[in-house]
């Protein structure tokens, strides 16, 4: 919840224009000022003081606790202009609280953490929790320092500063061996066999929010230290084992861990909770590393395993008995079979949920209570890295028809793949450290297949099309080629036929479709068929890829398919680079457009026979009485 908090009558009009956009977000503190702040920072997430920066500095500092719990808080001015980030820029999530105040109020957003001044993505907005010299290792990056990136695997990570080189693979430092090593089996295992209950320091329970924006180790989590472990520059280590880290070392925690869980009916939150730990820190893993615990169907509701998930911050994945049943495990047994339906649930579960590639690090173990039998199992399997391929549409030019949310995924890709001409309209859009492959015309399905291997690879991709990626554009090839091994994420974008219309008027107020008249890839013998069909049912049309030096007659052709159904006075709009500086438009008639005047950078749209001309502009009625669909 956002608290607001104003003094003032302007202040408190700016702040009733934010509490109406945002109902269900926002509770408006009313009442003394000071009172109002203090009763705001302890009920709320995050504040916008509709305050002076002073007073609220001021009011602000007998509060403040320790900057991982307390919230963000942005002050906007009296006249609205400006919206400072002034306390918990990343872990309060003031710094994006800032930037959606200053979209909302028309305000200029004020930010001055280095990381973000710089294009620089901070270690701790990742979404990754994290361990280490956080500050120590920004500052580095920051300065130009040399920093090593260790990884036990690719992650798709957001790019990183040049300075930041990557290391020799699986060079992340091992800790010492456990007496026994990882062998559930050996003398580590018996040692852990002693009562599994929670810790005695309950804070060592890796609690942490899953989706905010910045996940990070819990207080309380020992931090592994020892000086010099890994070397005397500062070094991002990305691992899911415990490792020892020297002063100026960062672990970054990737969900890389599914645990499989299974527990007979009653069994408690300790054993469960307790059996992970033992587990996990046995086999030198990092609960922080957990993505989520994974059990059968009929223990959804086991209060034990929802028990140890909350203990943990993660969700609970479950699969019906019958597809447990289907993985092939090292270690089945018939007690889960007579009880649930398959001779697996904790290892099977976990192999499930890790999905293609997994690998089982820990085989089925089981709790050893005092005085009873054992009531929980669980079992490890680590996560193939999964890349990521983000397919974006850009729009049709125009640089504020670039969604915020194609800005976002370029800025999170460390791999920016698309036609040259495209990655020049936005390359003042990538961070610092953003790796560009690029090429020309003709290279279409080049592309595709570059962007999934780099995502196959495990790295964070953007492939890039204009108008919309899905609208004769880069997604299909892409998904043609990409299967369900790595994460595809579509980003929709303005396309030429939009922005077209835009332009005309309303010429798709109903029913129309898009056809392109390139024959490059399609016969034109369905391309005409398509065009017939389209004639024939009245359909607004509107021509992608119209006319090239190299194919003049197409054009020509389509419209006499169509004239054969309209009247030469049905209107047809020409607009050639939609949204740009040089673009332009006209209306003219299906009788008198001028084909030669037409190009690639050109959409074509023709009406139906109800589509007018209405003061100059093209307009299709949607063709019905207005009235609400519940009252037909």
């Amino acid at each position: 919840m956002i608290g607001l908090i104003s003094a003032t009558a302007a202040g408190a009009s700016a702040r009733d224009r934010l509490a109406t956009a945002w109902p269900d977000r926002t509770r408006v503190y009313d009442g003394p000022v000071r009172e109002a702040v203090e009763r705001a920072f302890a009920e709320c997430d995050q504040l916008v003081c509709f305050l002076a920066t002073g007073a609220t500095v001021r009011l602000l500092a007998p509060l403040l606790a320790d900057k991982s719990t307390d919230p963000g808080v942005v002050c906007v001015d009296e006249a609205g202009r400006y919206a400072v980030s002034l306390l918990g820029g990343h872990g309060g999530g003031a710094n994006s609280l800032a930037t959606e105040v200053g979209s909302t109020l028309s305000a200029t957003p004020v930010i001055t953490t280095a990381t973000d001044a710089t294009g620089i993505p901070g270690l701790d907005t990742l979404g990754l929790p994290f361990e280490g010299a956080v500050a120590t290792v920004t500052r580095a990056m920051l300065d130009g320092a040399p920093v090593t990136l260790r990884a036990d695997t690719v992650w798709p990570l957001p790019p990183l500063p040049p300075n930041v080189t990557a290391g020799v693979a699986g060079e992340v430092p091992t800790p010492p061996a456990r007496p026994g090593g990882d062998d559930p089996t050996g003398p580590a295992a018996d040692a852990a066999a002693e009562p599994s209950s929670r810790p005695a320091d309950a804070t060592a329970a890796p609690r942490r929010p899953l989706d905010g924006p910045t996940a990070r180790a819990p207080q309380g989590v020992p931090t592994p230290s020892t000086p010099g472990a890994v070397g005397t520059g500062a070094a991002v280590l990305v691992s899911d084992r415990v490792v020892p880290l020297g002063p100026a070392d960062v672990v970054l925690r990737p969900p890389s861990l599914v645990v499989g869980v299974g527990a007979s009916r009653g069994a408690g939150v300790d054993e469960v909770y307790g059996l992970v730990m033992d587990v996990l820190r046995d086999a030198g893993l990092s609960a922080l590393s957990v993505g989520e615990l994974a059990t059968v169907d009929a223990k959804a509701d086991e209060p034990g395993i929802v028990g140890a998930a909350a203990e943990l911050g993660v969700p609970v994945r479950t699969y019906p008995a019958g597809v447990l049943a289907s993985v092939d495990v090292p270690n089945p047994s018939d007690a889960p079979l007579a009880a649930v339906g398959t001779p697996s649930v904790a290892e099977a579960a976990a192999l499930a949920a890790a999905g293609r590639g997994g690998e089982l690090l820990v085989p089925k173990r089981k709790s050893s209570p005092h005085g009873r039998p054992a009531m929980a199992t669980c079992a490890v399997v680590r996560r193939a890295p999964r890349g990521r391929l983000a397919v974006v549409g850009l729009g049709p030019g125009a640089r504020d028809l670039v969604t915020p949310r194609a800005v976002a995924e370029l800025r999170r890709a460390s791999v920016l793949v698309g036609l040259d001409q495209y990655v020049d309209q936005i390359r003042d859009l990538l961070r610092p450290g953003t790796r560009v492959i690029e090429s020309g015309l003709g290279r279409e399905e080049e592309r595709a297949r570059t962007a999934v291997a780099e995502a196959r690879a495990g790295h964070a991709v953007a492939l890039i099309g204009s108008g919309d990626a899905g609208v004769y554009a880069m997604a299909s090839p892409a998904l043609a080629e990409a299967a369900d091994d790595i994460e595809v994420v579509g980003v929709p974008g303005v396309t030429a036929a939009l922005a077209a219309a835009a332009i005309l008027g309303a010429p798709l107020g109903h029913d129309h479709v898009s056809i392109s008249l390139s024959d490059l890839h399609t016969p034109w013998e369905v391309i005409e068929r398509r065009v017939r069909a389209a004639a024939e049912a009245d359909i607004v049309v509107t021509f992608y890829n119209p006319r090239s030096r190299g194919r003049d007659w197409q054009l020509p052709k389509a419209l006499a398919l169509l004239a054969e159904h309209r009247t030469g006075t049905t209107p047809v709009g020409v607009v050639r680079n939609a949204s740009r500086p040089d673009g332009t438009s006209h209306l003219t008639t299906l009788a008198r457009i001028d084909p030669t005047t037409v190009d690639m950078m050109t959409v074509v749209t023709v009406g139906n026979t109800a589509t007018r001309e209405i003061a100059g502009r093209m307009v299709t009625p949607r063709g019905y009485r207005w009235q609400s669909e519940g009252a037909r």
